[in-house]
């Protein structure tokens, strides 16, 4: 089974490249989506957030992990632990189910050892002011968007650890015809 690592900022279209390739048949991990069940459904991990931050709401933990990285980090030696084990454990499902490709979404995978999991890295990137204005339609301030983009590893260093660059700030026909395009590639190599 293929593996893509697809990763980019926060805005830039991570989901739409992988909603993408759910049309192509890829199965897709959601990170976000896993860390969610995890806060909201490990007994284990919401006990520790609530005692670390009074809290497992994700609106209220978002105001303080966003404005202070030692909080982020607290946050993440929480939360990541189980969910590279749930994501882990969702694509050996998918390979001993006879999946031929699947895609782990996640904003901060080339910090994490899921990376060796993957066989090619994509990163979506886009222009800032796309960023904020995408974030800015999903009720996010500015400066709560600017915050957030700020605990991120840059564009340009997801850039360079990329095997595939795929432009989320293009037309949607032209980021489709690049997925298609590097989806194709990827295939194509046994």
């Amino acid at each position: 089974m293929k593996v893509i690592g697809l990763t980019g900022n926060i805005g830039c279209g991570k989901s739409t490249v992988s909603g993408m390739l759910r049309d192509l048949g890829v199965a897709t991990v959601d990170a976000d989506e896993v860390a969610r069940q995890v806060r909201n459904n490990d007994g284990i991990a919401r006990e520790r957030i609530e005692r670390r931050f009074g809290t497992s709401d994700a609106g209220k933990l978002a105001e303080v992990v966003f404005a202070d990285p030692e909080a982020l980090a607290d946050l993440e030696a929480i939360l990541h632990p189980p969910v590279r084990d749930a994501v882990r454990s969702r694509l050996a499902e998918l390979m001993d189910a006879g999946a031929e490709a699947a895609c782990i979404e996640a904003i901060k995978l080339l910090e994490s050892p899921l990376l060796d999991r993957c066989d090619e890295i994509w990163v979506v990137r886009c222009d800032e002011a796309d960023a904020l204005a995408r974030l800015a339609a999903r009720g996010l301030d500015v400066e709560a968007a600017r915050a957030r983009l700020a605990n991120q590893t840059s564009q340009e260093d997801k850039v360079g650890a990329a095997d595939r660059v795929i432009d989320g700030s293009a037309p949607i026909d032209e980021t489709r015809r690049q997925v298609d395009a590097a989806y194709e590639v990827l295939m194509a190599v046994r």
